[in-house]
C-alpha cells in the first residue's frame, strides 16, 4: 500500500461513516422509511475486502448493505435517492435502504429472506464456473446466518461443486439481539467444514492482507473459502431496536477500537496525510453527502399507474 491508496481507503471509510450518520438523522425526520440497518463501526471490513476484488467479481450483501454499496463504488446520490424511494434511486425506489442493486457495478444487494444470499451466491458461482469466467462471488453475511440451515447447505454445495465463492461473515457478535455465546455451541465460527480464516474486522490493514491472500487462493484453486471478520456494530440492530441486550459500557469499549481513527493514526505515522488534510476530507465528504441529499429531495416518485410494472416479466 502506498500513500495514494491509503488516502483513498480512508476517504471510503469516512464517507461510509458520515453517510450513515446522515441517514440516521434523516430516518428520525421520516425522510427514510421502513427498517434501517446502519453499518457504523464495521467500515474496515467492507473496504478491506471489496478493494481486493476486480470489476468482474460479483458482490452480494445483507440488510446492512449501505457500506458495501459505497465501497463497491455506487454513487451516493443513487443510494440516497433509493432510500428516499425515488425513481432516480439505484433500484428505481422500489428496494429502499434494504435492497440496493446496481448491475453495472455487479452489486446484487441483499435478499428479502435472511440467509438466502448464501444459496444465491453458490448458484451464481456455479454459473460462472460453467461459463468459464475467471471471477469470484463475494457474499457478505452475519454470524446469525451460521446458525441457519441455509449456511450449512450453501457451504456443502460450494465445497462439493468446487465453486469460487468468498463467504465473508461479518461477526458483530449479536445478530438481531442474541449474543453468539447463547446461540452457538462453538463460538469459533470458522470451524465449519471448508477452508477458513479469521481476522480482526476492526483493523483495515489486517482485513486487506488476509482478504488479498484469500482472493488469490480462490482464483488459483476455484474452491470456496470462509473469511470471518470479527467486528462490532456501534449502533443498534436497526433503528427500531431498543437495544436491551448489551451494556453501554461494552459498546464504549469497542468504540475505542474504531477502525477509522486507527487507520488515520497509521496514515499520520507514515506521514501520508496531515490533520489539515483529514479535515479537508471531512469537508469534501460533507459536500458530497449534501449533494446526494439534494438529489434525493428533488427526485420523482413513481407514478401510481406504474406500480404493477416489473411485477411480472414481459414476454
Amino acid at each position: 500500500m502506498d500513500a495514494k491508496k491509503g488516502l483513498l481507503l480512508l476517504y471510503q471509510m469516512l464517507l461510509m461513516r458520515r453517510f450513515e450518520e446522515k441517514a440516521a438523522e434523516l430516518y428520525t425526520k421520516a425522510k427514510i422509511r421502513g427498517f434501517h440497518h446502519l453499518y457504523i463501526g464495521e467500515e474496515a471490513t467492507a473496504v478491506g475486502v471489496i478493494q481486493t476484488l476486480t470489476d468482474d467479481d460479483i458482490v452480494l450483501s445483507t440488510y446492512r448493505e449501505h457500506g458495501h454499496a459505497l465501497a463497491r463504488g455506487i454513487d451516493p446520490d443513487l443510494i440516497m435517492a433509493e432510500m428516499y424511494g425515488k425513481l432516480e434511486g439505484c433500484s428505481r425506489g422500489r428496494g429502499g435502504a434494504m435492497h440496493l442493486f446496481d448491475s453495472s457495478k455487479k452489486f446484487y444487494g441483499s435478499n428479502a429472506v435472511v440467509s438466502d444470499n448464501l444459496s444465491i451466491a453458490v448458484g451464481m458461482a456455479l454459473a460462472s464456473k460453467r461459463q468459464k469466467k475467471n471471477n469470484i462471488i463475494c457474499c457478505f453475511f452475519s454470524e446469525d446466518d451460521i446458525a441457519k440451515c441455509e449456511f450449512q447447505e450453501a457451504l456443502n454445495l460450494a465445497a462439493l461443486w468446487k465453486v469460487p465463492v468468498l463467504f465473508v461473515c461479518e461477526n458483530n457478535l449479536y445478530a438481531t439481539g442474541n449474543a453468539v455465546r447463547y446461540s452457538h455451541t462453538a463460538t469459533e465460527l470458522g470451524k465449519k467444514g471448508i477452508a477458513s480464516s479469521s481476522v480482526d474486522g476492526m483493523n483495515l490493514i489486517k482485513v486487506m492482507q488476509v482478504a488479498h491472500a484469500v482472493v488469490g487462493k480462490i482464483k488459483s484453486t476455484g474452491k470456496p473459502y470462509l473469511l470471518i471478520c470479527n467486528t462490532y456494530r456501534f449502533r443498534a440492530y436497526s433503528l427500531f431496536d431498543v437495544e436491551l441486550y448489551r451494556a453501554k459500557k461494552k459498546v464504549e469499549e469497542w468504540k475505542r477500537r474504531d477502525p477509522i481513527p486507527q487507520f488515520e493514526q497509521f496514515l499520520l505515522q507514515q506521514q501520508w496525510i496531515t490533520e489539515n488534510e483529514i479535515a479537508a476530507f471531512e469537508n469534501k465528504i460533507k459536500t458530497k453527502i449534501q449533494k446526494a441529499l439534494d438529489f434525493a429531495e428533488e427526485g420523482a416518485r413513481e407514478p401510481l399507474m406504474q406500480l404493477t410494472k416489473f411485477v411480472y416479466s414481459e414476454i
